[in-house]
Order: structure tokens, then C-alpha cells, then sequence
């Protein structure tokens, strides 16, 4: 991989990383919102569904470490 291609790259697995951020402070407000709902609506539908958000953002972020992790070889 040439000069420009790598700082190009680079560039890209930095916008990861800000993602990774950002998608890691919705995660923490939507837990903090979930854990702030009384018990009632923890466990009634409202609160399945804000699991399975909570849930979905994890795993999101995880898969976007994994491919930052892949791509900063190359960098």
C-alpha cells in the first residue's frame, strides 16, 4: 500500500474510532435511561426494547473495535 493510500486509510480508522465514541455514549444513556425506569416498565415492553437497543449497540461497537483493530495493521 502506498503513502497516500495509508493516510487515507488512517483517516478512515480514525472516523472509526469517533464513531466507536460516539456509539459508546448512546449506549451508556440508554442504559442510564433503562436503569432509571421503575420496574414496571424495566420489564414490560418498553424496557425489552430498550435492552435489545442497548444490546444492538454493543454489539455494534465491538464488531467496529474488531475492524479497527484489523485495518491499523495496514496503517
Amino acid at each position: 500500500m502506498n503513502k497516500a493510500r495509508r493516510g487515507r486509510l488512517a483517516a478512515v480508522t480514525s472516523r472509526l474510532a469517533e464513531i466507536q465514541e460516539e456509539l459508546r455514549a448512546l449506549c451508556e444513556e440508554e442504559q442510564e435511561a433503562y436503569d432509571n425506569l421503575p420496574e414496571s416498565l424495566q420489564s414490560g415492553e418498553r424496557g425489552e426494547q430498550m435492552c435489545e437497543c442497548i444490546e444492538a449497540l454493543e454489539s455494534a461497537t465491538d464488531e467496529l473495535e474488531e475492524l479497527s483493530d484489523t485495518l491499523s495493521e495496514y496503517v
